[in-house]
């Protein structure tokens, strides 16, 4: 073959991988979609529950929260958070009553024996189609359920509309002893009756059909109104109607995901929501993808015209009054590590961003005491920096159960304060969240009413001063630790920590945390696993110490104060007190206090518990996170909100600008293939001459 021939074949074989560089070559969707009216985000692990009643969890918020609607919403808009009408025509009418049953003026009502709340809902609201609702599939034989293998393999599907009724039947599946609701035990003393029905449901053998038992404080008083009693005042009770416990669950499907040959093949409304809200899960595969898509028969609802006065010129107003939602379709894409999420946003893949430690360089720059802007490299792709304040709290709970790290003795509390010393939280905000917080000193972010603003006692010195290593190593001779050695078995103490992170890119924080007991000469264990096992080893009584994050699901100090309540133990009640903390003093003043309003009287009651909190150190406090986020220029309409779920409905999307951004962020670079291109014709040039 002449050298001619050669180059030419070389030619021919390129030339075709240069005419395909007009496209983006690392698109993990497909091409048909690339100009859909689709979201792009992710998760990182799969929901554990999506039943309303079970669930209570943020991740899975995100999704029960767009498929289902709840009574009441947050404005998207408007700070401080405020409720509005969700799915009711709206706000709750409230009445107040004696221990004699007679109404009392809303004046007196610090005197009530119980508040009724009544509730509207807008009506002609419509589910979305799904084969519950067609009474054949109600009771399938065995035939039939072995041709379903998916919810999709339904042919017959159908809707009906909302009703008062549906809205009671859920309030009664929280008392259903099967499911297991989180919220049970504190309903229970909120709710006339709800305990009651537990108590009588849990004597029931074999399946439950809620519609032939009552709870005496719920009622439907026709086809779109119900009440619900609570006892006394409950000024918290209308933020839990903005909580997904409180939407609404059709008997049908109840009877429909009962049938066995569905359960068997995990066809369940823990995995396959039925709600009336913007959007139907289409598919649930959490080893891949889930998906979003919008509800056809969603209802009338539009994008607030009102906000706050920087609204209009951050451009949030622009679709004011317009028919929501905007999308079509939402993909979530399984993402467990950071880095490939993180460069897929910058390729245009995902629409917004969180922004991790590790690519916080990249993304922002510190100036002058500490004030953050955006990286340049950013502004050059037209993204967009939002902070916010965070509602949350991170923090590493001991389990007071425990032989070693729990009870209530002074050597315990002087163990428990000692790590709490030595584990620096500044150093750890410094270092693996590049200042993006500020170090608790107790379980109430600033922002929401009741939050200190004086320092822990126990930790600290003075206000950012930390007490010194040698006064944590005191603390723990006073505990009978000297040196950290166990005196029973004379080596150093070993303690284990249960964390759900795992992965290399973890390992920088895990040692670090490591060294910090080392400091005081304990030995940590470190126990990885999936977040669904470290809820049942919690359950279970199985930690000594572990971490976790606690998202406010109202704006409200109760909010996060409950969450060391005794009748709270999560081994004891199932509740959300991880730490089993049971102090009677502190369970004494968050009673008072749950149900105040906010005051000056409120605020004595709460530094009381914080001191108790402080002294018996059930917790370390760790830190109040600040909320950094990344937008591309074409999803619209994005605004912070640390307290509702359900935002998926207000945000638009660009698809040709996303299109043109990626196709001019995301070209092969072909020139090296050019020049190798020429070598080999050189090379085969020389070959053949010689």
């Amino acid at each position: 073959m002449s050298n001619y021939k050669h180059i030419k074949l070389l030619v021919w074989i390129f030339l075709p991988l240069l005419s395909a560089c007009t496209e983006p070559w690392n698109n993990p969707y497909s091409d048909s979609e690339r100009l859909d009216n689709t979201l792009y985000s992710s998760f990182s692990a799969r929901p554990k529950h999506l039943d309303p009643a079970r669930s209570y969890s943020s991740n899975e918020w995100t999704f029960i929260q767009s498929v289902y609607e709840t009574p009441l919403q947050y404005h998207y808009l408007k700070r401080p958070y405020s409720l509005i009408p969700g799915v009711l025509s709206k706000m709750p009418e409230v009445h107040y009553y004696n221990d004699q049953d007679q109404e009392i003026p809303s004046k007196d009502r610090q005197f009530s024996a119980y508040s009724e709340y009544i509730l509207q809902i807008k009506p002609g609201v419509m589910y979305q189609k799904h084969p519950a609702f067609v009474k054949e599939n109600l009771s399938l034989d065995e035939d039939q359920l072995n041709k379903i293998n998916n919810l999709s393999d339904f042919s017959q599907v159908a809707t009906k509309e909302l009703s008062a009724g549906d809205f009671v039947h859920q309030i009664k599946r929280l008392a259903n002893p099967k499911l297991h609701s989180p919220i049970l035990s504190l309903m229970s003393e909120m709710i006339v009756g709800l305990g009651e029905l537990n108590t009588e449901l849990k004597a029931v053998k074999g399946g439950l059909d809620l519609t032939q038992y009552q709870i005496s404080g719920v009622k439907v008083l026709d086809k779109h109104r119900y009440s619900i009693r609570v006892n006394g005042v409950q000024e918290q009770f209308l933020y839990w109607l903005a909580m997904p416990f409180f939407t609404a669950v059709p008997p049908e499907a109840d009877v429909f995901y009962a049938q066995q040959g569905l359960i068997d093949k995990n066809i369940i409304l823990d995995w396959y929501p039925i709600g009336t809200g913007p959007f139907q899960l289409t598919v649930n595969n959490p080893n891949k993808e889930m998906i979003l898509k919008k509800n056809l028969d969603f209802h009338d609802e539009y994008y607030p015209v009102v906000g706050e006065d920087s609204d209009a010129a951050n451009k949030l107003l622009v679709d004011q009054g317009k028919k929501l939602p905007f999308l079509d379709k939402v993909h979530f894409l399984l993402e467990k590590e950071t880095t490939p999420y993180w460069n897929k946003f910058l390729q245009g893949y995902y629409d917004q961003s969180g922004i991790a430690s590790d690519n916080f360089d990249q993304a922002i720059e510190v100036k002058v005491k500490g004030h953050t802007v955006l990286a340049p490299r950013m502004h050059e792709k037209n993204i967009r920096l939002l902070t916010s304040n965070s509602t949350s709290v991170y923090y590493t709970a001991f389990n007071m159960l425990d032989s070693i790290v729990g009870g209530y003795t002074e050597a315990s509390k002087n163990l428990r304060q000692a790590i709490s010393i030595a584990i620096n939280e500044e150093e750890y905000i410094s270092i693996f969240r590049n200042g993006r917080g500020s170090a608790a000193h107790g379980p109430i972010p600033a922002g929401i009413f009741g939050a200190v603003n004086d320092y822990n006692p126990f930790v600290y010195n003075e206000l950012n001063k930390r007490k010194d290593i040698s006064q944590a190593k005191a603390l723990l001779v006073s505990a009978g630790y000297m040196d950290g050695v166990d005196p029973v078995t004379k080596k150093p103490l070993v303690l284990y920590f249960d964390t759900t992170s795992g992965s290399a890119e973890d390992q920088p924080r895990l040692d670090w945390i490591r060294k910090q007991f080392k400091k005081i000469g304990i030995q940590l264990v470190i126990r990885s696993s999936s977040y669904n096992r470290l809820q049942d080893k919690m359950s279970k009584g199985q930690t000594q110490l572990f971490e976790l994050g606690w998202n406010a699901d109202y704006p409200d100090p109760e909010n996060f104060l409950f969450l060391l309540y005794g009748k709270n133990s999560k081994v004891e009640t199932g509740g959300e007190n991880g730490a089993n903390y049971q102090n009677s003093e502190y369970d004494k003043l968050f009673e008072k206090m749950k149900n105040m309003p906010n005051s000056a009287e409120r605020q004595v009651i709460i530094d009381k518990m914080v001191t108790i909190l402080r002294e018996d150190a059930p917790w370390i406090w760790g830190f109040i996170p600040k909320s950094y986020g990344l937008y591309h220029q074409w999803l619209t309409n994005s605004k912070p909100h640390a307290m509702a779920r359900n935002t998926l409905k207000y945000l638009r999307i660009n698809p040709e600008l996303r299109d043109q951004f990626r196709n001019q962020y995301n070209q092969v670079v072909w020139w090296p293939m050019l020049v190798l291109l020429l070598i080999l014709a050189g090379l085969i040039y020389r070959f053949r001459r010689s």
